[in-house]
């Protein structure tokens, strides 16, 4: 008996490890699927729900967290030394804010959402980018200006021209969203009739 319950513990041990390390290769999409064919499974789905490409909402995980399950912002430093406050409340795949987070629970009534859960961060990274196209009428296929509303809020969207710091972050954004949508055209059949994992 004490050998059975060991055994499921390290199951299971091994499998919150492998569904929250960082892929071996954030930067390409096939490499990542390989590694966590569940992830496919999500992004897949968030796709058919909101209609957001597979590719943007990587580029997007990718540029905030850098897949980082926990992803925090650095700490500010008092005097270059003292760490300080958080300058926001960014955390998980998303780096979703509270306040947004909170909205995202409430209009689509996923109460059980956690920021640190990939499903649950592309699914809000789908909600996000619909309602940047029906705020801002920004396709979901402007990788550029969808990752600015992204970064700078509904809001502050209209301002970003002068914002350097946040076009060159978009222009990233865009170069690794085309980089993305190129390799999965080349895998996407192999994942897609991938049969080794049920879901």
């Amino acid at each position: 008996m004490f050998f059975f319950k060991n055994k499921y513990l390290i199951t299971f041990i091994f499998f919150i490890t492998a569904c929250s390390s960082v892929p071996s290769n954030t930067s390409d999409s096939c490499s990542i699927f390989n590694e966590n064919y569940l992830w496919y499974k999500h992004v897949k789905k968030t796709e058919k729900k909101w209609g957001t490409p597979i590719y943007l909402q990587l580029a997007i995980i990718k540029m905030e967290s850098g897949f980082d399950w926990l992803a925090k912002p650095p700490r500010q430093k008092l005097f270059k030394i003292v760490p300080y406050k958080r300058p926001s409340s960014s955390f998980g795949y998303s780096q979703a804010v509270k306040g947004t987070w909170k909205q995202y629970k409430t209009e689509t009534g996923n109460k059980f959402a956690t920021r640190s859960r990939f499903k649950d961060s592309v699914d809000f990274i789908g909600w996000y980018t619909t309602k940047t196209e029906k705020i801002l009428k920004v396709s979901k296929t402007d990788a550029f200006k969808q990752y600015i509303a992204y970064h700078e809020g509904w809001g502050n969207y209209k301002n970003y021209k002068s914002n350097k710091k946040v076009i060159n972050l978009a222009k990233r954004v865009e170069k690794q969203s085309n980089i993305y949508k190129k390799q999965l055209s080349d895998c996407k059949n192999s994942l897609s009739t991938n049969k080794y994992i049920i879901f």
